[in-house]
């Protein structure tokens, strides 16, 4: 099966005055569809910086990275847009929520940039908010929620153009952990819905839920192996 993820050879590089700072250095790696992996590391490992690659919301300086079988690099930042949106599902520590915005408002707010019509949207909307177990907190602001529930309308959100990959940043970073645990086993039934998962995380308790784990240092690839706790057929 072709990878639905392949990276070959990307670094990325920053001009910090004279110095050059390598926050990527030649990282390559090959993520098949429905793999759910985390991305582990050190404070200025490189992780952050590989998560907005993948999630084409960065560049990288040099190396190639194709999604679904196409090359990133040629495209126009019209088309990384669409990719964005179409393909991939983000889903941020920090929840990203609008505060004007009820649930529903803000998990439709992908759909809106798509082009799809409101009657789509409500009814979409409402299908992932009670996949999402939220059906009876669609008309509350975020401000009326807890973290659990906010952090839950992210997910929602990431998951309403159905797209085939999602990445989550620290996604259980602002919560207690029992929320976490609630929050991960949602990431597992995503997941065995076919879903590919990429999980930036520099916990080990939250990684340990992934399938397999990529460690990064210094910019680089310093192990990748499978998850031993997890047995897959």
């Amino acid at each position: 099966m072709d990878p639905v993820i392949k990276i070959e050879n990307i670094s990325k590089i920053y001009h910090v005055g004279n110095v050059e700072v390598r926050a990527l250095d030649g990282v390559s790696l090959h993520i098949r569809k429905n793999e759910y992996v985390a991305l582990m590391g050190p404070s200025g490992s490189g992780k952050s910086t590989l998560m907005n690659i993948l999630g084409c919301l960065d560049t990288p300086s040099k190396g190639l990275y194709h999604i679904g079988g196409q090359n990133v690099g040629v495209m126009t930042d019209r088309k990384l847009a669409e990719i964005r949106n179409r393909e991939i599902g983000f889903v941020f520590q920090t929840f990203n929520l609008l505060p004007r915005y009820s649930a529903l408002e803000n998990v439709s707010l992908p759909m809106v940039y798509a082009g799809v019509n409101k009657a789509t949207r409500d009814r979409r909307g409402k299908e992932v908010l009670a996949q999402v177990s939220l059906e009876n907190r669609m008309e509350h602001k975020p401000n009326e929620l807890s973290g659990g529930q906010r952090q839950r309308v992210a997910v929602a959100r990431a998951l309403v153009n159905s797209p085939s990959i999602i990445l989550a940043d620290e996604p259980t970073g602002n919560l207690d952990s029992h929320t976490s645990q609630n929050i991960m086993a949602l990431f597992s039934n995503i997941h065995q819905s076919g879903n590919t998962i990429i999980l930036v995380t520099h916990e080990e308790h939250i990684a340990r839920y992934a399938h397999r784990i990529i460690r990064l240092r210094d910019g680089k690839i310093e192990s990748d192996e499978r998850n031993p706790d997890i047995k897959t057929e």
